[in-house]
This record gives structure tokens, sequence and C-alpha cells, in this order.
């Protein structure tokens, strides 16, 4: 560790894809739910500024695991920036402090954190959720998020077939070129996302839209959603009617219903908020129930809370003191 009690760790992109393993990140993400919904943790929370092509999003939670840790994480979120200017989509930085005494511990790269947390965050969504026998999977958004989520799925629900579908036709075709023999299963880019989620038992969506492309139509019986990508009010994947005849897990009700997909069937006044079955971890604390039939369509709302933050965090920050990585600085110096 450290010799200064005020130095800090600067961890890069490279050094949380180095130290933040995916396995370990579900299972950190999957404990976090659970404290989550037994109150023991410092309440998640989440505030977004617009800006003229894109936004920034700020969340922050606490979490008692090794020790007390804090988290504050900046998120730029510019869908245009790939296309028009060559950088990610999302960028940004998560300071990570001592809870018990306010020290900042680490300061590191989030997109790479966010992009495995919220991949974590499905995982431990269709692990509770999805039929054991889930043997189809469509994804949509063939992205940076969207690479995370394929790998992590196959570690929870060992899927023999995936369907990808994206805007771009010729990044899904890349998509499934490369992914097929990482996962070793079949991969296919397809065009029509009905088609695709008809036949799959697990279907995760995971773009930028800001208009429903997922409804009650698209899908068979005893389907899992996990809807990813709307975390700010002017997103949306799942329309309200889907929304409206499926069972609704989500990661936090409050979180989802001002920035969810849940918050479009609010205000189309199909749904309240008493109708969700349960959040995440009440399923995973055995508070609530998740899936009791196998007939049930099950959508999980993902808006991301902080607490899965805190959780990868104090992963990577942990496995860096071991492994001596990360540059050492002191901001007080």
């Amino acid at each position: 560790m450290a010799k200064s009690p005020n130095q800090t760790l600067i961890l890069t992109g490279k050094d949380v894809a180095a130290l933040l393993d995916m396995d370990a990140c579900i299972a950190a993400v999957e404990e976090a739910f659970r404290l989550y919904a037994l109150g023991r943790c410092l309440k998640p929370g989440v505030l977004g500024v617009h800006a003229d092509s894109g936004g920034f999003h700020v969340k922050a939670a606490g979490l008692t695991l090794k020790r007390p840790y804090f988290v504050a994480k900046t998120n730029a979120n510019f869908p245009d920036n790939p296309a028009k200017r060559g950088l990610p989509t999302i960028m940004g930085t998560l300071v990570l402090h001592d809870a018990a005494d306010g020290r900042p511990l680490a300061v590191m790269d989030s997109m790479t954190l966010t992009a495995l947390r919220t991949a974590a965050a499905t995982a431990v969504a269709a692990k509770h959720l999805a039929r054991a026998d889930a043997k189809t999977a469509t994804l949509v958004g063939c992205g940076f998020q969207g690479v995370a989520q394929a790998r992590a799925l196959r570690r929870v629900r060992p899927f023999e077939k995936l369907f990808v579908v994206d805007a771009d036709r010729e990044r899904a075709r890349r998509f499934a070129e490369t992914m097929a023999g990482e996962l070793g299963v079949a991969v296919e880019a397809v065009g029509s996302l009905r088609e695709a989620a008809k036949q799959s038992d697990i279907v995760v969506t995971c773009t930028t839209a800001k208009k429903a492309f997922l409804g009650p139509k698209d899908l068979g019986p005893g389907a899992f959603i996990a809807a990813v990508g709307a975390d700010n009010p002017e997103k949306q994947e799942i329309t309200p009617q889907l929304l409206a005849e499926s069972v609704l897990i989500t990661d936090s009700t409050e979180q989802c219903a001002a920035i969810g997909d849940l918050h479009h069937a609010l205000d189309a006044g199909v749904l309240k908020t008493v109708h969700v079955r349960a959040e995440l971890g009440q399923v995973i604390a055995g508070e609530k129930p998740g899936r009791k039939t196998a007939e049930e369509t099950i959508v999980f709302d993902s808006t991301g809370i902080a607490v899965q933050d805190a959780a990868a965090a104090a992963v990577a920050y942990e496995n860096a003191l071991e492994k001596g990585l990360g540059l050492k600085v002191d901001f007080a110096g």
C-alpha cells in the first residue's frame, strides 16, 4: 500500500480492464444489489446536465465492503462522437474515496468500468430472471457496450445462438464475425429485430435510441429483456405497452421512474410504480419474487445505479494495491 496516507492511485482504462475480471465484476455487482436492497449502503444519487449535443451525469453512492467506500462518477454521453469526432460515446472519470475519513483513494477511467459493471448487471439479472433453459439471445447495439454485454451474458446463460442488430449493418456484421470465435457460438447479424427477437429467450437492448423500438408483438412467450440504454429522460427503447404487459423488475424503481423506460410508461399512463414487481436487489436478497412461471415476459429496466460503480471500483482498486499497478499522486502535495 502507498506509504503516504494522502496518495491516490490513477488508473487508466487499460489498468481497469486488467484489474476488473468479468466474473469478479459480476459477483461484486450481485453483492452490491443485495446490500442495496438490505439498506446497507449510502443512498445512491444521480444528477443529469444537458449539453448541446449530449449530456453529463454524475452518479454517487457509498458501500461497505472490505472497508467503507464512496464513489462519485462523472460520465459524458455524446452519441454523435463516433461518427463526427472519432471519439467514444461515453467518457468520464470515477473518484473512489474512503468513506470513513474522506481520503481520495483512486481516480480511474469510468468508460471501461461503466461498460463492465453495466454488462455485469445484465448478467446478474439474467441469472435470476431469465429461464434456465435459455438457448437463443438477441443483442441490439453492437458498440463497446454490446461487446461487454455479450461476454457477460455468456457467463451466466450459455446460449447457443446470438442474433445481433445495429443501425449500422456493417458494424453488426463485423461484430458477428469477431464475437463468434470469442464466444464459441453461432453469431448472426440480422436486419429484422422482430424476426430475431421472436426466436429469442433473451433480448438485450443497449442503444442510444430516443424512440422505442421493441414492443409486445416482437417477442415470444417467456422472454427476458434487459433494457440497458435508457439512462436519461430523453432515451427510450421499450414501448410503454410492452412494460404494461410484462413483469417489470428495476435496478432502482425511483431512478427508473425518473430516467428509465419506466419513465415513459408512467408518462403514457399505462403503468404505475406499484405495478413494479421488485427491484433486482430484492429478488437477489429473497425479499420479493422474480420469475414465477416459464411463460412470463420479464423486463429488467437497467438505468445503472452507483452501488454498481462502487462495487466494481473497489475490486479494481484492491487488485491494483495487490499487484502494484497505477500511478501514485498526492493531490494535497
